[in-house]
């Protein structure tokens, strides 16, 4: 699966694709690959200020539970049921498959994440 260019990764391996203040945030391949077979997910709730760095989400796998963080700082304003429902989209598609969106009151962060083709060079290999 090719990594996707219309959006930024983390180090800690989130992808973040903005739309104005809205960002969209989920994993990145490596992420659900190393977790191995995604069995749970639970995201913070809508209406949740978060900052920069801040957890937004925990992900349970066969192997381990590991949190996801964001990258800006904002509001929660939607989470994907769909996840809640099945979290095992995520092993499918986990660029198609988001987390949360954020109404953002600081896109900064998004400066310290990197392009997919540096992702896939420095973090995911």
């Amino acid at each position: 699966m090719t990594t996707p260019s219309d959006r930024v990764y983390s180090e800690t391996h989130e992808w973040h694709q903005a739309d104005g203040n809205i960002v969209t945030v989920g994993l990145t391949r490596h992420a659900v690959d190393a977790l191995t077979d995604v069995t749970y997910v639970e995201t913070q709730p809508t209406d949740t200020e978060v900052g920069a760095g801040d957890s937004i989400a925990e992900v349970e796998s066969v192997k381990t539970t590991s949190d996801v963080y964001a990258a800006v700082s904002g509001t929660i304003i939607e989470t994907n049921a769909a996840l809640e429902e099945n979290p095992g989209l995520l092993n499918e598609n986990p660029y198609e498959h988001w987390l949360v969106r954020i109404k953002a009151s600081d896109l900064s962060g998004l400066e310290s994440c990197v392009d997919a083709a540096t992702y896939d060079n420095d973090y995911a290999s």
